[in-house]
Order: structure tokens, then C-alpha cells, then sequence
């Protein structure tokens, strides 16, 4: 018997680290700790990846995200045909979205998990975490996991360009600033022309 740390036994279930984390603070799976670190049995793993192969099909939905609008088809393009090329189950749906991963209303996000919560697919795959999200990939995971969903990731923690990364924080900047000062149009021109004395007064006596 080994006892295997948790990215080595993630990688035999073919789940992403976060999901066996939460697996094994809900009791699914024994763990021991040597230490501060969580170790797992190559037995406990082995008899859990029977179980789970044995016990439904293999549904997957790809994940696939480019930042822009425009130009970028043919990335899309080859993380679709990644993920297809590493496939080993049945392809249910692809999902696409042309957004900054900052985004929370994309729409083939949505699509996502609908499909997820519908019980449409097991397993969701993206070539990388950022495909997916900038942030907040552990709860998108948990989110996944309470519907009996498996998030895999093709290559683990490797960062977008950095162009994507300087409009994504440009982006996040925006939005920060627009909530903080709170500016709405029609409230924003109201206080400017107020404040410029071109206003009617008492009914514009």
C-alpha cells in the first residue's frame, strides 16, 4: 500500500485537487495526515475509481473561453480539439464563450451549468483553470461536486497571456470603480446639470 499526496491521487482519480479536498473533509474518502499534509491510499483510491467507472457513464462537457470577440476563433478552435484529442468518455456538448474570464454572465457559463445542474454531464474539462474562471475556480468545483460533478483540468495551473491578464485587470479595476462611486447615467447627468445652475428652480420662475 502507498499513501499518496493529494494532487498524485487526484491524478488517479481524474478529478482536480479540489475535488478530492472536499471529498475527504465530507468523509467520501479516508485520508491520513502525515503531519499538515493530507496523504491517501492507493488502495482507498483504486477501490474508489472502480466504483465510480462501474457506477455511471463517463458525460463530459468541454469548457472552451477566449477574451475577445474577435480574431481568436482559431484558439477556441484548438483548446476544443485538446480536450477532444484527451477525451475518454463521451462528448456531450461543447460550451464557448468570447468573454474576459472576469465575467460572471457569460453565456456558455450559463449553459454550463444549467447542464450541470440538470444532470446532463459528469465530468466538465477545460485546458486550463483560467479557461474557466480568473477566480473562484474552488467554488465553481464545490458547486460542481454537490451535483456529483468532476471538474478536469488538461494543464494545471498554467497562466494566461499577458495580454488577457492586463484587460482582465483593467476590467476589474472598471468594475470596482463603478460600484464605488456608484455613477448612473440618468442620476449622474441630473447632479451635473444641477450643480452647473441651468436648471429650472421653483418651476422656473
Amino acid at each position: 500500500m502507498e499513501l499518496l499526496r493529494l494532487s498524485k491521487a487526484a491524478k488517479r482519480l481524474g478529478i482536480h485537487p479540489v475535488t478530492l479536498r472536499v471529498w475527504a473533509d465530507s468523509g467520501k474518502i479516508p485520508v491520513t495526515w502525515v503531519g499538515r499534509e493530507r496523504r491517501f491510499s492507493s488502495v482507498d483510491v483504486e477501490a474508489m475509481k472502480s466504483s465510480a467507472d462501474s457506477a455511471r457513464a463517463r458525460l463530459e462537457a468541454l469548457y472552451v473561453r477566449v477574451s475577445s470577440s474577435a480574431g481568436q476563433d482559431t484558439s477556441l478552435d484548438a483548446q476544443e480539439a485538446e480536450l477532444r484529442a484527451t477525451s475518454s468518455g463521451e462528448v456531450v456538448k461543447v460550451f464557448r464563450d468570447r468573454a474576459s474570464g472576469l465575467r460572471e454572465n457569460r453565456p456558455g457559463l450559463g449553459r454550463l451549468l444549467a447542464a450541470v445542474a440538470e444532470g446532463q454531464v459528469t465530468v466538465v474539462r477545460v485546458t486550463h483553470e483560467d479557461r474557466l474562471a480568473r477566480f473562484g475556480v474552488g467554488w465553481l468545483t464545490q458547486l460542481f461536486n454537490t451535483h456529483g460533478v468532476t471538474l478536469e483540468v488538461l494543464y494545471p495551473k498554467k497562466l494566461g497571456g499577458r495580454e488577457e491578464l492586463l484587460e482582465d485587470f483593467i476590467s476589474l479595476v472598471t468594475t470596482f470603480a463603478g460600484r464605488l462611486y456608484g455613477i448612473r447615467g440618468a442620476e449622474a447627468r441630473k447632479r451635473l446639470i444641477a450643480e452647473s445652475g441651468q436648471c429650472p428652480r421653483d418651476g422656473g420662475r
